[in-house]
């Protein structure tokens, strides 16, 4: 008996404290709604469920190794190609290599750390809900950047809201220090990560290719730089 409720206990994915309240309100909402209809109690436990696995926070294995970056989010390469990173980063104004990865309601929203070092900045800027899946919603949507900064080299990681997303969620602080695959924040129900690399950096990843937060590699930084492909997205 002992051995099945352990097995039962280790399959379980831990749930993110954020997703606490909304888990309860509901939770409450099911049972106060089905006292009164029953079959809308039976949906409302399904919805609840869905709510619990919506913010699931899973463990990761990070990957080990010196200039390894790693997808910041779960979800499909949607980007990859250079654009100008947001003003609010202060990385200039020139195009920069840029990987999206881009969050259905399905995916886990837990977003972690691409690169470990001090977070050199902490950038919040408001902004529309369009479909993250757009191009344009790295300019118009609410979005929260970081600047990462290992040595010399500075990484800019900006989580977008999108289409039914309303609230992003940063747990870090300017001046502290991440290690590579650390949670960092999350955006509830549906958005996009973008990645700003160095000049010359050369990604790994394809558009189309699905991203595991903390353990995927989008680009190996120790290795020689190159020529920036050409500019690819989704429009």
């Amino acid at each position: 008996m002992m051995s099945i409720v352990d097995s039962v206990t280790k399959a379980m994915v831990p749930i993110h404290r954020e997703g606490w309240p909304f888990i309860a309100i509901a939770l409450v909402a099911t049972l106060v709604v089905g006292w009164f209809i029953d079959p809308l109690f039976w949906i409302g436990l399904i919805f609840t469920g869905w709510v619990c696995y919506f913010f699931r926070d899973p463990k990761r294995v990070t990957p080990i190794g010196e200039g390894l970056v790693v997808s910041p989010a779960d979800g499909v390469v949607s980007h990859v190609g250079l654009a100008r990173p947001p003003a609010e980063l202060e990385l200039g104004t020139e195009p920069m290599m840029r990987v999206s990865i881009f969050m259905n309601v399905f995916n886990c929203h837990v977003n972690r750390a691409p690169l470990g070092g001090r977070v050199l900045r902490v950038a919040y800027r408001a902004g529309k809900f369009l479909n993250a899946e757009l191009d344009k919603a790295s300019d118009d949507n609410e979005r929260n950047g970081l600047v990462i900064e290992a040595g010399d080299t500075k990484i800019g990681v900006v989580q977008i809201a999108g289409l039914v997303a309303r609230r992003i969620v940063c747990f870090v602080r300017e001046g502290e220090t991440l290690g590579t695959g650390d949670r960092f924040g999350l955006i509830r129900f549906g958005s996009r990560l973008d990645v700003y690399f160095p000049d010359g950096t050369v990604p790994k990843v394809a558009l189309g290719q699905t991203m595991i937060a903390g353990e995927s590699v989008l680009a190996d930084l120790t290795q020689p730089q190159g020529q920036a492909p050409v500019l690819t997205r989704v429009s």
